[in-house]
């Protein structure tokens, strides 16, 4: 697909697809710096370049949940409406994949729902060259959609009836409309569902850089001496403050931070991910209280439900839900407002275009921890593993097994995180794993009142991890491990790595396996920007230069130059 330049906030990357979990792609992504970025504004992305000479029809845009990508269709749409910008451009259809999908069954021509959504369009031949159009298909890792592009049915008429999928690869593909210009947004994982011969650009939204960040704080919070508390914290805790680059995670922060800070009593303050987003949920869950007096709803019972539709459209690899995997979990969709209300801003409904209803978490990471607390509570009410649900797996056992068989489900989950190719569960493990600690347990009850009791040997848990860490050839894919090990408040490997970097002592030390997974960690999550990269501080007697590029590809990756 070529390079591909960069919209809204900031930098740029190739356009090439990344299978890493999202989170570690924002944590490798924060760390690069601007200098080669080609910033280009929204309303310049089918803009040629100077001495690009060929016409840009197609754009794919992509960026991780959370980032603004949707934010950015409608800043073009608004501008167009306004008169603002791309008024040579006559027509605007915005169809997102969300309701496209209640169409999936469906048989039609391209006109019936551009007539059907937009009925001013009857009296109008778009297919002429009269008019200039912009299709816009926003979420594409939303689709549910079959996109066969191999398929041979090829289709130039936009009256002619096909099913939903096929209308939408000849329009993709120019067979439909080729004048029409089409945009299409996704997150990284699911990009390659497009050819690249159908994309003539492509871009990417990466969300806040260092300083945006602060600006998005200091606006935020008008007490200014408590919005420098909170970025001094968050600065504090490299994954916090890495993690502010997505949007939507400052305003957890800020939502969480701004009230803790500002108690009169002070709890401990948040320092890992499930913290953060525990007390998040708490504060959420006591906003439905100020609101819904006549609590028709048990806390209790709406977020189990919520976590068991988290945890098994997680395991599916789904964002969005429909009212049938409402039900599935035991959620009347007649009710779905109440359990909206009860967790404001973390479940949301949409009514689209189409006659139906359309439902997601505000965010990835709020449906991966909300995963992991149903996941806890399952196995700690009920002694059930949630990733062997069978009848077996409903035996009841006395307190003194529960600890044992409790570091059964820990190992489980870190296997099944470890043979994941996309890495979806390596966030979900981070939160099982924090949930698991005596403090965390204690925020629980203030929502979970109902939770069994689960104390476990931690220490059993973190040498299990750092033998999966031992044993893993690789370093890259051992880092998830390392911040598990973070949520369990165990940093002695990082330690250890870190006193041989400050002693200028690595290049003597023959490091074993569990220790360059250190140093990847170690280096790939320091302030530091990769500029430049130095092999040869690493190389000494007892680590050859071929062992040491081998072991440290990860970094040599993320660095713009190596010597």
């Amino acid at each position: 697909m070529g390079r591909s330049s960069i919209l809204a906030f900031g930098l740029i990357l190739s356009g090439e697809i990344s299978n890493e979990h999202e989170v570690r792609q924002i944590e490798t992504q924060s760390r690069r710096t601007a200098t080669e970025d080609k910033p280009i504004k929204c309303n310049d992305i089918f803009t040629a370049l100077p001495g690009q000479y060929k016409a840009i029809r197609t754009v794919l845009t992509k960026g991780v949940a959370g980032i603004g990508k949707t934010v950015s269709v409608q800043k073009i749409i608004v501008d167009w409406a306004e008169g603002k910008e791309n008024q040579d451009v006559q027509l605007i259809f915005p169809l997102p994949f969300r309701e496209l999908n209640l169409m999936k069954d469906k048989t039609l021509s391209l006109s019936d729902p551009l007539h059907d959504f937009f009925p001013e369009t009857k009296e109008m031949d778009i297919s002429s060259e009269e008019y200039k159009v912009l299709f816009i298909f926003d979420g594409l890792d939303e689709c549910r959609l079959s996109l066969d592009f191999q398929s041979n049915v090829r289709m130039c008429d936009i009256f002619k009836s096909a099913p939903v999928d096929v209308l939408l690869m000849n329009l993709i593909a120019g067979n439909l409309l080729p004048s029409a210009l089409i945009w299409i947004t996704s997150r990284p994982a699911a990009a390659d569902l497009i050819p690249s011969e159908c994309v003539h650009r492509v871009t990417e939204v990466r969300g806040f850089n260092d300083p945006q960040k602060e600006e998005y704080f200091r606006k935020r919070i008008s007490d200014q001496s408590l919005a420098d508390t909170i970025i001094s914290h968050l600065k504090s805790s490299r994954s916090l403050h890495i993690m502010c680059h997505i949007p939507v995670f400052c305003w957890i922060s800020a939502t969480v931070l701004e009230k803790m800070f500002s108690r009169a009593e002070r709890r401990e303050i948040p320092k890992t991910l499930t913290q953060m987003y525990t007390h998040f949920l708490i504060i959420q869950t006591n906003i439905k209280h100020e609101k819904d007096y006549e609590k028709k709803v048990k806390d209790e019972d709406m977020i189990v439900k919520l976590g068991k539709l988290a945890f098994e459209q997680l395991v599916k690899g789904n964002l969005i839900f429909y009212e049938e995997d409402l039900r599935e979990c035991g959620i009347d969709e007649t009710a779905a407002s109440v359990y909206s209300g009860l967790c404001t801003q973390i479940f949301r409904e949409e009514f689209g275009l189409h006659q139906g209803k359309v439902f997601c978490f505000v965010h990835l990471t709020i449906q991966e921890h909300l995963a992991a607390l149903y996941a806890h509570h399952s196995f700690t009410k009920t002694c059930i593993n949630v990733f062997d649900q069978t009848e077996q797996s409903l035996f009841k056992v006395v307190t003194r097994k529960k600890k044992k068989i409790l570091f059964v489900l820990y190992q489980r989950a870190v296997d099944e995180a470890l043979q994941s190719k996309t890495g979806h569960l390596d966030l979900f493990l981070r939160f099982l794993l924090g949930l698991s600690l005596k403090f965390n347990q204690t925020l629980l009850r203030e929502l979970l009142t109902q939770t069994g009791s689960c104390s476990h040997n931690k220490d059993e848990t973190v040498e299990f991890i750092k033998e999966k860490i031992r044993q893993n050839h690789s370093p890259e894919r051992s880092i998830n491990l390392f911040h598990c090990l973070n949520e369990l408040g165990d940093d002695s490997l990082m330690q250890e790595i870190q006193h041989y970097l400050k002693s200028k002592k690595i290049k003597q030390i023959k490091l074993s396996s569990s220790q360059w997974s250190a140093l990847v960690y170690v280096l790939l999550t320091s302030e530091q920007k990769m500029d430049e990269f130095v092999l040869k501080r690493f190389i000494g007697e007892q680590n050859t230069a071929d062992e040491v590029l081998q072991k440290l590809l990860p970094v040599v990756k993320e660095s713009r130059s190596v010597q």
